[in-house]
């Protein structure tokens, strides 16, 4: 039945009117554009990424005009068994380049491989013999997938060899393919972007990809000639055969990298040719691919070489990978190790973090991103600046929030994978790829930052975790000798050390400088924990933005402090610390950087929390610190 439909279309098509038919390409070629989302995004996501200073008009006209180029060429694939020697020669003749490589071929005979481009029109590629009469044309393989459909495949192998060509199969034809270079002859295979774990690594229009490296492994092998051959289209249903010789160094990875660099060049050098390549065509998803998404991985890696003959010290920063911050300032700092770790595993990767405008500074100041996306103010326009977001074509989101506003504003930017966690008995629709939490994983004998790391490994990352604290984030001062005070809790009142309690401990050392940090929510405690003690306890809460925060952190020479985000940012700072808890649960919550710290909790507390803080007694607290700061302790505690 197959056969039948194309013979029946192909006949339809050869004999149908030209003009008939470049209404057909028009109109369908509209439709795939405004009628087929998924692939429109696809298109404009890849011109965007590969020439994003040419603006978006530039893309959407290229985008219609490769649409349509790529019916045509449809068109052009049925039609073209049914169409007369003397009608292929109206509509493909050899460009100038082909006419000189043949003249030179012809009187010096030498194994050839040619890399074939995926532009549209190439079916034409098959008439080399025909286009080259009367010089006769060399012995010639083209290596090509067949069809899943035996009948099917045979008719289209036949009517594609009518010209001289010989068609091998990726299947069983490269033995085949190495006899015709042995004997001088010439093989023309697509070098792909897209080969899967069989492929290398590389970069293309600045992003990586899985190249084939068997256009290079032929041309080493045999010390091939290697050049380009292609498809230009110069109207409708008329293209002409251009060949290009690349400069190569005779090497597997010189000759993949060349291939790569010169089509590159031509695209960005050549409107048409550019509106030619099949952009529609995913090139790049075989490091989409979500199991692996968080990792770089091919059979072979020539990121290294590729970068050394650009002059580049790493890949260029183009796939667009989105982080959805957690809402508060500890959650935000316990998921820096799991930030450091993407940035590692995928050096390619250009990440916007997106997160409370508070954040903005401070996590500029930490350097594990090149952007930062504020969240816009609440109201009516709040969701609209998602969706206006979507332009901006991120290729991957990572939530660290579990709410439907968070998947919402993701889906809003129309990014085609959106990774979450998902809890038994919870439903993230928005999600495209969820991991579900084990139902075995008991998250109260487990830290949040060791859920997060299940989520990413779930995929791809393999990072092993950095916690070593950010101590060249800021610019230390010398030590103003001071040990700093985290008296509030603004979301979480039970959080709270009580006032007298943390009034006792100020007074017992007396000769000890305080510093007291908190929110402006804070600020009504802070001023009762300092009333009365003079200028040796300096009462910040309220007063200092979150860069200013961090930086005056960083000078104490120890912090105690209630489970807060402050607490979380001490600790990634290296600031030593004494963490007070009880209701809440340090096995989940508590410090995760490679930085000295205490917990506290009161007597009988079980490990994971639950207890009233207040039963925290000043004496255990100020036994601590003592035991923290050794030249203080023999000052303030001389019988401990």
């Amino acid at each position: 039945m197959l056969k039948i439909f194309l013979i029946t279309l192909g006949w339809v098509l050869a004999h149908t009117p030209e003009p008939l038919l470049r209404l057909l390409t028009a109109v369908l070629g509209e439709a795939i554009f405004l009628g087929l989302p998924r692939r429109r995004r696809i298109l404009l996501s890849n011109l965007d990424h590969a020439f994003r200073d040419r603006g978006t008009a530039w893309a959407r006209r290229i985008g219609r005009e490769s649409c349509r180029q790529m019916v045509e060429t449809a068109l052009l694939s049925f039609a073209s068994p049914f169409l007369g020697e003397r009608r292929l020669k109206q509509i493909a003749r050899l460009a100038p380049s082909a006419e000189a490589w043949l003249r030179d071929y012809t009187a010096n005979p030498r194994p050839t491989v040619f890399g074939t481009v995926h532009c549209a029109h190439w079916e034409a590629q098959a008439w080399l013999g025909l286009l080259c009469t009367p010089t006769p044309l060399p012995e010639f393989g083209i290596i090509f997938r067949p069809l899943d459909n035996a009948t099917a495949d045979a008719f289209v192998k036949s009517t594609r060899e009518r010209h001289g060509m010989r068609l091998l199969s990726r299947r069983d034809g490269f033995a085949e393919a190495l006899k015709i270079l042995r004997r001088r002859g010439c093989i023309g295979l697509l070098f792909d972007q897209n080969a899967g774990l069989q492929g290398a690594l590389a970069t293309f229009l600045g992003r990586v990809c899985s190249t084939t490296e068997l256009p290079g492994l032929l041309a080493e092998k045999f010390s091939a000639d290697v050049r380009t051959f292609y498809p230009r289209r110069t109207g409708f249903w008329r293209v002409e055969l251009a060949t290009d010789p690349i400069a190569h160094d005779g090497t597997t990875v010189g000759v993949t990298l060349a291939l790569n660099r010169w089509l590159e060049q031509a695209l960005a050098a050549d409107n048409k040719l550019c509106a030619s390549w099949l952009w529609a065509h995913d090139r790049w998803r075989h490091q989409d691919a979500p199991g692996k998404r968080l990792r770089l991985e091919s059979k072979r890696d020539l990121l290294a070489a590729d970068c050394a003959t650009r002059g580049l010290p790493a890949p260029p920063r183009r796939t667009r990978i989105w982080v959805r911050l957690p809402n508060w300032l500890g959650d935000v700092v316990v998921a820096l190790p799991l930030l450091r770790a993407v940035r590692i595993a995928r050096p390619d990767a250009e990440l916007t973090l997106i997160g409370r405008p508070a954040f903005a500074p401070l996590v500029e100041k930490f350097g594990v991103a090149d952007c930062y996306e504020p969240l816009p103010p609440r109201g009516l326009g709040y969701f609209l600046h998602f969706w206006r977001l979507r332009r901006r074509y991120p290729d991957a989101f990572l939530l660290f929030t579990n709410s439907l506003r968070g998947d919402l504003e993701a889906w809003l930017t129309r990014c085609p994978q959106r990774f979450g966690l998902v809890r038994t008995g919870k439903s993230r629709p928005l999600l495209t790829h969820g991991w579900r939490v084990p139902p075995d994983f008991d998250e109260k004998q487990n830290h949040q930052l060791s859920l997060w790391e299940n989520f990413l490994h779930a995929f791809g990352l393999t990072q092993p975790l950095d916690r070593t604290p950010l101590l060249s984030t800021f610019n230390h001062q010398l030590s103003t000798r001071s040990i700093g005070l985290i008296v509030g809790s603004e979301n979480s009142p039970e959080k709270r050390w009580p006032v007298e309690h943390w009034r006792a401990l100020i007074a017992a050392l007396p000769d000890q400088r305080f510093v007291i940090f908190g929110t402006g929510g804070d600020a009504p405690i802070a001023a009762a924990v300092a009333d009365g003690f003079g200028p040796r306890v300096e009462n910040l809460a309220g007063r200092t933005d979150l860069g200013a925060f961090a930086g005056k952190l960083s000078t104490c020479d120890l912090l105690a402090t209630n489970d807060t985000g402050g607490m979380h940012l001490a600790n990634a700072l290296g600031v030593p610390l004494i963490a007070l808890f009880g209701p809440t649960n340090p096995v989940r919550t508590g410090p995760v950087f490679a930085a000295p710290f205490q917990v506290l909790q009161p007597p009988g507390c079980p490990p994971t929390g639950g207890a009233a803080l207040a039963n925290l007694t000043p004496e255990s607290v100020i036994a601590a610190i003592g035991k923290s700061l050794p030249a203080a302790a023999s000052r303030l505690m001389p019988d401990a």
